[in-house]
């Protein structure tokens, strides 16, 4: 039964030290309900229920607008978009080729070929 007791305090030191620090040093935007120095009073003067109280109620969790969500190359706008315009200059070149045959096709306009042959 001492045995008990006195694992149980262990615990409870561990937990109280490191409800302590996770607090201190835990992002001051991401708390919740009461302001940082409010809940470190709290876990000083009760300790185990202190404890409690910062990681049910005042320990924030990550925002979404922290955590990059991955996505399918078909979700994702950029890619699409990159795709798009991937597109757009394979058109363009295209095009470009077309007309440069059909100047070489056409040949000049004059004889003068501009070779100084002969």
């Amino acid at each position: 039964m001492v045995r008990l007791w006195i694992a149980l305090g262990v615990a409870a030191v561990v937990f109280y030290i490191y409800s302590v620090a996770d607090c201190a040093l835990f992002d001051r935007s991401r708390v919740r309900g009461l302001p940082k120095p409010v809940w470190l009073l709290i876990i000083i003067l009760f300790p185990i229920i202190g404890g409690i109280l910062w990681f049910l109620i005042g320990r924030g969790r990550r925002r979404a607008d922290n955590v990059r969500r991955v996505t399918a190359p078909d979700d994702d706008p950029e890619f699409l978009g990159k795709l798009r315009m991937d597109r757009d200059q394979e058109e363009r070149i295209r095009q470009l080729e077309q007309e440069l045959a059909e100047l070489d096709e056409n040949g000049p306009d004059n004889d003068q070929t501009g070779r100084r042959d002969g």
